[in-house]
């Protein structure tokens, strides 16, 4: 049950603090550290000069893979000791202290509020004819090149960037910290963050990257999916058309180069009744991607806030639906005890 209230407690705390800007995150503690392990790995497995152009000089891409493998176990590892061990240092200062300190860690590192807030800026900037400022206001949360993206293009990164995080930002956060509290909530992240600093197929990141990018993949398999159904619910709960959202969902949810990213993306695109993804340019470079739902009309700057209430929504029902599910299996748990 201290779980169940951790997390219920965490989800409120979001609601009401989102990720104070003035806060260290240790999300950034993270990416420290990847940074760190990289170069040291890098410098370690430096070797004979390889002519390849897939590869950088003088590195070779078995070496590589190896050392993107032990980077990926060092940051999970260091991540869950770390964390595990702080938790227990607090404990036997205080079980208040352990309790509270992991309330704080587990609101921290969901993202529902942040994520409506900076894609709300893009509203903003769009509602006011501000279209540079709407590309800059997306930049801050999408990959992709923006600064020849039209209005269209603008609303389209914005609603894609909400939808896939509802899964990767909140739902699969949640996941891991309902079934394990804050240290399998920071392994996740853990996980997430090397993914999106890494796990690229470029020539730097194609094989040192490899290991981050496939356990990224494994990891969100469940929540992308639990995300996906619970957002189709979401859909026909707040008005929104549920029965396209189930239709776009079973018919594009592969329509991604990840086998999580469209998940949610392909409901959002239903539920809406428009058609998001598509090619788009990253570092100068054009990437060819299949459409997501069927254009029944264009994007508009009022998609935004439909996409976050969609995933405000999506994010009560996996904490409803998820500590239903946990105190069901207690209870039965105890009743199986007892009838021993």
């Amino acid at each position: 049950m201290r779980i169940t209230v951790i997390s219920i407690l965490a989800f409120l705390l979001d609601l009401l603090l989102g990720d104070p800007v003035w806060l260290y995150h240790p999300v950034r503690v993270i990416g420290h550290l990847i940074t760190g392990l990289e170069k040291a790995l890098r410098g370690m497995c430096a070797g004979p000069k390889i002519r390849s152009r897939n590869l950088p000089d003088g590195e070779s891409g078995r070496r590589l893979r190896i050392a993107g493998s032990i980077l990926w176990l060092l940051v999970c590892g260091i991540t869950l000791c770390s964390v595990t061990g702080v938790l227990i240092i607090a404990g036997r200062v205080h079980p208040l202290a352990a309790f509270a300190l992991e309330v704080f860690w587990c609101g921290q590192l969901l993202a529902s509020t942040s994520l409506r807030k900076e894609s709300m800026k893009v509203y903003v900037k769009l509602k006011e004819g501000d279209l540079p400022g709407a590309r800059r206001a997306v930049s801050m949360i999408v990959g992709r090149d923006t600064e020849g993206l039209t209005e269209e293009g603008v609303v389209k990164a914005a609603v894609e960037t909400v939808a896939e995080n509802t899964s990767d930002g909140i739902i699969a956060p949640m996941f891991y910290m309902l079934i394990g509290g804050a240290p399998l909530m920071f392994l996740y992240k853990a996980v997430n963050t090397m993914d999106s600093m890494i796990g690229y197929k470029n020539d730097r990141y194609l094989h040192f990257g490899r290991t981050a990018a496939r356990m990224d993949d494994v990891f969100n398999f469940i929540p992308a999916r639990i995300s996906a159904w619970l957002m189709i619910g979401a859909a026909y709960l707040c008005g929104q058309n549920g029965k396209s959202a189930w239709k776009i969902y079973r018919r594009d949810r592969h329509n991604h180069a990840s086998p999580n990213a469209a998940q949610t993306e392909a409901v959002c695109a239903g539920a809406l009744m428009v058609q998001l993804a598509g090619n788009a340019y990253y570092f100068g470079k054009l990437y060819e991607k299949p459409a997501i739902g069927d254009p029944i009309r264009p994007v508009c700057a009022e998609d935004i806030p439909k996409a976050c209430r969609l995933m405000y929504l999506t994010a009560g029902l996996m904490l409803i639906l998820g500590n239903a599910v946990r105190i069901a299996v207690y209870v039965l748990g105890v009743y199986k005890t007892g009838g021993q």
